[in-house]
């Protein structure tokens, strides 16, 4: 589990058009915010 307020870890993954997005890209030029989104309909 990652602390709230430390650094992510470096991942990449595909959007909505199947580019590949990493954090990498934002480093220096944008804030990120990474939720965690359980899938619909999970007791979670």
């Amino acid at each position: 589990m990652i602390a709230e307020g430390s650094k992510a870890p470096a991942f990449a993954l595909p959007d909505h058009l199947g580019r590949t997005i990493s954090l990498e890209q934002f480093a220096g030029k944008r804030h990120v915010m990474l939720l965690f989104y359980p899938l619909d309909f999970t007791p979670t």
